[in-house]
């Protein structure tokens, strides 16, 4: 049987900690110039995933420990 892979693209945006999945937020690669700058200090750093799609991502990440 060949060897299953994880997916790629999920493996470079979300990383697992002990308390779940974290990810980037979005919104802070371009045209920042309309943005508030409180809004873009609310962007920076990272979040937990939300539950509805934490099932979906550890599939993804199945066999990434």
């Amino acid at each position: 049987m060949s060897k299953l892979k994880i997916h790629s693209g999920a493996s470079k945006r979300f990383k697992k900690t002990a308390k779940g999945l974290k990810h980037k937020r979005s919104g802070k690669r371009h045209i920042l110039t309309k943005r508030t700058t409180k809004n873009k200090r609310q962007l920076r750093g990272t979040v937990l995933i939300s539950k509805d799609n934490k099932k979906k991502v550890d599939k993804m990440l199945k066999n990434n420990a």
